[in-house]
């Protein structure tokens, strides 16, 4: 079993690439940050949002990057909490007119760290 450093450095290095992919709209990197069976719920602006990591990356291939729109990289990360080889991060992604939250579950799948829920609410600013 990998120490907290360890895991803490993997899990961070998961999540810039995360963040790398929505920025970016890199969605080949985005998808490797996800378990396939991966869920995004949660609400924006009040409406309910639920999708599979396919239908959100396929969001993300349609819509021109954070990026592309000279957004400047704003997205952190909050907390971390590691507990063996389950991890839940909060971190801020504020992009677009949306000032978002993500709760994101981790787990060691295979060997590796993946997002395996992400939970998603836009707080106003």
């Amino acid at each position: 079993m990998e120490n907290f450093s360890t895991s803490a450095a993997l899990i961070t290095t998961l999540l810039m690439n995360y963040f790398n992919g929505i920025y970016n709209g890199d969605t080949a990197l985005l998808e490797k940050t996800f378990h396939p069976k991966a869920l995004i719920v949660g609400d924006i602006k009040g409406l309910p949002y639920f999708k599979t990591v396919d239908q959100y990356l396929e969001g993300v291939k349609n819509r021109k990057s954070p990026n592309e729109l000279g957004e400047k990289f704003k997205m952190e990360i909050i907390s971390l909490e590691i507990i063996n080889h389950t991890a839940v991060a909060k971190v801020k992604v504020p992009i677009f007119e949306y000032n978002y939250y993500d709760q994101l579950s981790l787990a060691v799948v295979d060997g590796k760290w993946v997002i395996v829920n992400k939970l998603l609410t836009h707080v106003n600013k």
